[in-house]
């Protein structure tokens, strides 16, 4: 495990071994002891976990907390309704941080966003949010960090890489994978050839959610201090439920999708192993074995093409468990061998020949791991750690993040292109230049949502 005093310096030695350089050498714009005055957007279970590894950096200051629950900004665990507790369990953190400075703290974001005091946001709302708070705080002069998935529709990722395009904003997305040493230096074996050509790869989630799922609850009013209404924000209302919010929202395709929360992960790691942009073609199939209140499907198979003729597979495993890979979360395959890969390391295996083929094996097996240090959740403090890091960089140097908002929208639109092709059940083709698609107009009107009155989309 790594101590709270050399965890950059592990990250950033992880990535010198790895030939790779936490931050290129830039000038910077603001002095080297300089403290990034951070507002936080979300302070739930992601965002808690955010606001911890954020303050393990020497030049943070929090600045401002912002939450639609009284106890999750005021930090009292203590007044958290007894039934998240019960039915959550390490789903709710534990709060009770101390801080140097008390931040400032409030319900509204748009509040926040309007303090002159605070430089730089981390969003770490549910997704239906991502959208607006990006956009209202690239307009209000901050830089942002925004968790994954960036958006709930195609349109809004747009229109947000749209928006920071006029402006001076950093803006880096949680695309975790990005950040990882592990995944950065199997990046520049694969680009260098190590494989050969590169043709498939697959990936999976599992998680036997069988047999309740997310239950089954009837409408009820929400604890003291959770401000529906303001959580529902843009999406059409809908009756309170203890198994949508907190957390459960990412079973309900209005707020979130599990193609989103977890496919997007490893899609960005595979495109970006792969050096695709975005498939040319999708199609897929999917399953609702589980009796429960969540809308999404939660067996489902998704097969992406691409013009160089590569494919990716990508299972949601809801309802049935077991291994999928004898290592990792991934695996690329090419001509010489298999990459298996997830944060924790990599493994290349070599190819053996085939019917008819004499050749040998082009290398040996070759593994590389990383010393991990995991959060609650079982994600990588190291993958997080190394993004946040880079962006706290980036704001001082104005250079572009380890994942930014292109490439975060780009891997973002997978999960949308799954979940469309799963609703009109047929095979999409897709324009990427356009973000159309090209034979489906009932498709095409899955790409964005009319929001409810009165937030619009910038």
């Amino acid at each position: 495990m790594i101590g709270e005093t050399n965890r950059r310096q592990f990250v950033t030695g992880s990535l010198a071994a790895a030939g790779l350089a936490a931050a290129p050498t830039v000038a910077v714009a603001a002095g080297a002891n300089d403290k990034i005055r951070m507002g936080f957007i979300g302070v739930g279970n992601r965002g808690s976990q955010l606001l911890h590894l954020f303050r393990r950096e020497p030049d943070v200051e929090v600045t401002a907390l912002c939450d639609v629950y009284e106890p999750f900004l005021s930090r009292d665990y203590g007044q958290v309704a007894q039934r998240y507790k019960d039915e959550l369990g390490g789903r709710i953190p534990r709060l009770g941080e101390t801080f140097d400075k008390p931040p400032k703290r409030f319900k509204d974001y748009r509040k926040l966003l309007e303090d002159k005091d605070i430089d730089a946001v981390c969003i770490a709302t549910p997704d239906h949010w991502h959208a607006l708070m990006t956009i209202d705080a690239i307009k209000a002069g901050k830089d942002v960090y925004c968790e994954k998935p960036l958006t709930n529709t195609v349109v809004e990722g747009r229109r947000m890489v749209q928006a920071q395009q006029s402006s001076k904003q950093v803006v880096a997305v949680g695309l975790n994978r990005r950040g990882n040493p592990a995944y950065r230096k199997l990046a520049e074996e694969l680009h260098g050839g190590k494989l050969g050509n590169l043709c498939i790869a697959h990936a999976a989630r599992i998680s036997d959610m069988a047999p309740d799922g997310i239950g089954k609850q009837q409408p009820a009013d929400p604890p003291p201090g959770f401000d529906w209404d303001f959580w529902l924000g843009p999406r059409a209302y809908r009756p309170y439920r203890y198994n949508i919010a907190p957390y459960k929202f990412r079973w309900y395709g209005d707020f979130s999708s599990q193609m989103g929360n977890w496919g997007v992960h490893y899609m960005d790691a595979i495109r970006w192993m792969m050096q695709e942009t975005a498939p040319c073609a999708v199609s897929a199939h999917g399953t609702k074995f589980l009796d429960h209140d969540a809308d999404i499907t939660d067996t489902m198979a998704v097969t992406f093409e691409f013009k160089s003729g590569r494919l990716i597979t990508f299972e949601m495993l809801e309802s049935c468990g077991g291994p999928l890979f004898p290592y990792g979360e991934i695996d690329i395959r090419g001509a010489k061998g298999v990459a298996y890969a997830d944060e924790r390391g990599y493994k290349l295996v070599p190819a053996t020949a085939g019917q008819f083929q004499t050749w040998k094996k082009p290398f040996e097996v070759e593994e590389y791991a990383v010393q991990e240090q995991a959060l609650p959740d079982g994600s990588s403090s190291v993958s997080t750690g190394g993004l946040i890091r880079d962006f706290l960089d980036c704001v001082k140097s104005r250079r572009t993040p380890l994942c930014p908002l292109e490439e975060g929208h780009r891997s973002t639109c997978f999960a949308h292109l799954a979940n469309i092709a799963v609703k009109v059940k047929q095979r999409l083709e897709w324009d990427a230049e356009k973000e159309r698609f090209t034979n489906c107009e009932a498709a095409n009107a899955l790409l964005s949502y009319e929001y409810r009155a009165p937030w619009r989309l910038g």
